[in-house]
């Protein structure tokens, strides 16, 4: 076939063709370039992550006096463990000891006493529960300055005196001046109530301890 209608035919044979079938493919994409052109080699190194102390527990000694009503004062010394549950609201747990004097009475009554001897050991422990409500600072000099914490506690325990075991209603307020993150030095004043019938009659007592310590945060 001459060249001539060979090019004839291919023309009319493509123009008889549907118009999908005409439709050149779309090309097909060639790989992307990455962004990155330099990936750098750095080995993974294993952090350890420093461990801090929470100090939500709480250990510390006092001293002080303790007003055994009708009785008078008393030096009184415990033990308290405490358990700080927020930033705010904490508990604690207190063992106190004292010895109670009747030498007034013996003095009014010779040869009489209220107490088998003139004195009469007295030991309580109780639970309570303490809101820190003045949040501050105490200044030592110009530049020194120390966090201090106002709180108010109250809750219930007992109280072991004269061969009786009452129970006892403990209130109070008290400062914390915090020296470190793991050490403070506090000062409570606390009320214990009970009843007692060593004088005849059965009565509720008003029982005022004055008191500061040394407490330890782990």
């Amino acid at each position: 076939m001459p060249h001539k209608n060979r090019l004839l035919l291919t023309v009319a044979l493509a123009s008889s063709l549907p118009a999908w079938a005409q439709t050149p493919a779309p090309a097909t994409p060639g790989p992307q370039p990455t962004e990155q052109v330099i990936v750098p080699q750095v080995d993974r190194r294993d952090v350890k992550l420093p461990r801090f102390a929470s100090n939500d527990f709480s250990v510390g000694l006092f001293a002080g006096s303790y007003a055994t009503q009708n009785f008078g004062n008393s030096a009184v010394s415990g033990l308290r463990l405490g358990y700080h549950v927020t930033e705010d609201i904490f508990v604690e747990g207190t063992f106190g000891r004292t010895k109670v004097s009747d030498e007034d009475f013996r003095v009014v009554f010779p040869n009489v006493g209220i107490f088998p001897s003139p004195k009469q050991k007295l030991s309580y422990y109780n639970v309570v529960a303490g809101y820190n409500l003045l949040p501050g600072e105490v200044f030592f000099g110009r530049s020194n300055a120390k966090i201090s914490q106002g709180y108010i506690v109250a809750g219930v325990g007992s109280t072991d005196f004269a061969g009786q075991k009452r129970q006892t209603i403990t209130a109070g307020f008290g400062m914390r001046v915090v020296f470190k993150d793991w050490l403070a030095v506090q000062a409570d004043v606390r009320d214990h109530v009970y009843t007692l019938d060593l004088l005849g009659k059965r009565s509720s007592t008003q029982n005022i301890e004055l008191s500061a310590g040394i407490t330890v945060f782990f």
